[in-house]
Formats: C-alpha cells, structure tokens, sequence
C-alpha cells in the first residue's frame, strides 16, 4: 500500500518571513510500481522533496554510520581539527565552503570513492577499519536507493531508457559526496542574536539549492530541516517517520527534465534543547558527464530550457559563489531568463 500525504498550497499573506507547516508526501517504495511513480513525478514537480519508506538500506547499516558519526563528534574540538579544513573535503566548523557562508554546524565532507574513503578514515577515527566499512556500506546502500529512485523517475516520465539517470550515479568515477552535520544546541539567548551584522545564530546551514542530481538526506529524531516553496514562506519539515530517508531533487535534474522537477531552496536551523545529526549523499556525475536533457522531454512546444553542460563546469560555478546564489541561470538556452 502506498502511504502519501500530499502538501497544502502556501499561505498568501506578504510577509517578510514566515512559517507554515507542511506535511511532505511519504512513499513506500514497496507499493504497486505505477502508483509510486505517479506519486514522485507529482512531488518533484510539486515541491522537489518527499519521503520515502521500505528504501532497502538496512537499520544495521544506518546505525553504524550514525554511531560513528556520534563517535567523531563527540572528540575534543583539538581533534576534530587534525582532520584539517573541508577543502573542500575534510572537517568544517561553522565556516562553509570558500565564499564566507557561516552557520552553527560542524561537519565531516568526503568524496564516496572507495580508495579516497579509505585515505581519510586514518586522519577520522582511532578505528580507520571500523569507519570505512561503516562509510562504504552506508554509501553503496543509499546509492542503490538513489538509483531505484531515480529510475522511478525516468519511468514516471516515460523515458524508455529508465536508467538514463541512475546511469550518473553507477559510473565509477561519479562524483557523489558525503556530509555528516552536526548541530550542537545553543543557548537560548544566542538563539535570539539577530544583529544586522551577521547572519541569526539559530541558522545551522544558510539557504541554498543542491547543485547535484539528488540528495539523500537522514536525520535523527530532532527537526531542523526547512524548505521555501516562494519568497519569505519556510515550512518546517518534520523529522518523521524515523524509519524514513527525505529526498529532494538538485539542481543537475532540474536540468536534466527541463524544469519539470524542481530545485527547491532549502536550510537548516539550529535547536535550543537537543544536537540534531544528519547524512546527506549527494548524488553527482562524473566530472566530464554531459547534463543534458533526454530527447523525449523535449518538443517544439517545449525545447531546451538549458544548455547541455558538464558536471565539471556547474560544480566550478557552485564553488565561485555563495552558498545562497542562484546558478542554473548560467546555464539557462536564454540568458535573460532568471531562475
């Protein structure tokens, strides 16, 4: 049976920033195959997020990468740092990539390539054993989730070649990334800092759109996660069911279906009483990988709405800017035309 519950339109109202809440659409992914094709072009056309359930990555496999997780954070910051500056892999605190982002979090930043894992997990745990095979069997199980998902995709699109997509993510030199955040709590007081100077400390990770294919996101039990359907509405996304993975389509699909899925900006925030943890894949091509439309999205009616690019060329763009910067639009067949 396929669970889904599908979200209200936003609210109206012109204010400068305000919250709604919003039920995502959850799918089991063991319901009858039409339905659940149906229901993820719906909410990547929609939204660009929704849940799934019954995602075949095992409890035994989420629980040892959420254990080392919890393991490496927990050390002294003098050994967090050992691990060095996320450049761009490697151990980040507060400062987010090269362009002067902030925000209350800390996290660990790896590429998924078995031999690059390997390398990074001695300068990581006590235990470089333990964390690569906790590493390595939480990213081939989300992978294999990515790749069902994605040819889900393409059938509910009615490509005939469904593994047009999920062929990105199974070519050995992909460029799928891993990111473990952590959100201390703060303080009630600093949660109220909202000086014009900075960004409000209760921001965890600043708004942004994902550049990659798709994203693959687990979190423990505390809410943090909020995306914005339009201008100044963000709406809360709940952390349940606990069995559940989110997903939410980046800005290389928007691309590749021609602005059917959407892109959906998206942001983290802090919570005053409890840490919240969470895995995201990332899911990417290999750097010379073409993004570019399939034939049987297009029509004279609707033609290329971008041009074909490399994975190389959108992740250079994605580096040189903020995280909050709009990007496709560089890439866009009319350049007068905004995202």
């Amino acid at each position: 049976m396929v669970v889904a519950h599908q979200p209200s339109p936003p609210s109206s109202r012109q204010e400068k920033e305000k919250l709604r809440d919003i039920e995502l659409p959850i799918i089991d992914l063991l319901g009858e195959r039409s339905e659940v094709t149906k229901l993820i072009v719906k909410a990547s056309k929609n939204i660009g997020f929704f849940k799934v359930i019954n995602h075949g990555v095992p409890k035994h496999v989420i629980k040892a990468m959420e254990d080392e997780s919890y393991r490496f954070f927990s050390k002294p910051a003098s050994e967090k740092q050992r691990v060095g500056p996320a450049n761009p892999y490697g151990y980040g605190c507060k400062n987010i990539g090269f362009n002067g982002d902030y925000g209350e979090v800390e996290y660990l930043f790896f590429h998924t390539n078995p031999l690059s894992i390997s390398q990074t997990s001695k300068t990581i745990s006590n235990d470089p054993t333990l964390f690569r095979c906790a590493v390595n069997g939480y990213v081939e199980a989300v992978r294999e989730s990515a790749c069902e998902i994605l040819e889900l995709m393409a059938e509910g699109l009615r490509v005939p070649d469904t593994s047009v997509l999920s062929n990105f993510l199974r070519d050995y030199d992909c460029d799928a990334l891993l990111r473990l955040n952590h959100y201390p709590p703060l303080p009630p007081l600093q949660l109220l800092n909202t000086s014009p100077n900075q960004p409000p400390s209760s921001i965890g990770f600043g708004e942004h759109t994902d550049p990659h294919i798709l994203t693959i996101l687990r979190s423990n039990d505390v809410a943090g996660l909020q995306i914005s359907p339009q201008d100044g509405l963000w709406v809360p996304v709940s952390p349940h069911p606990s069995t559940a993975f989110c997903v939410n389509v980046g800005d290389a699909l928007q691309a590749l279906t021609n602005g059917r899925f959407l892109s959906m900006r998206h942001r983290a925030m802090v919570n005053s009483c409890r840490t919240r943890l969470s895995m995201a894949y990332f899911g990417a091509p290999a750097p010379n990988a073409r993004i570019a439309c399939p034939l049987e999205l297009l029509s004279p009616q609707r033609p290329y709405l971008y041009r074909p690019f490399t994975w190389d060329e959108h992740k250079k763009a994605t580096y040189s800017r903020k995280l909050g910067d709009a990007r496709l639009h560089f890439f866009r067949v009319q350049s007068d035309l905004c995202e």
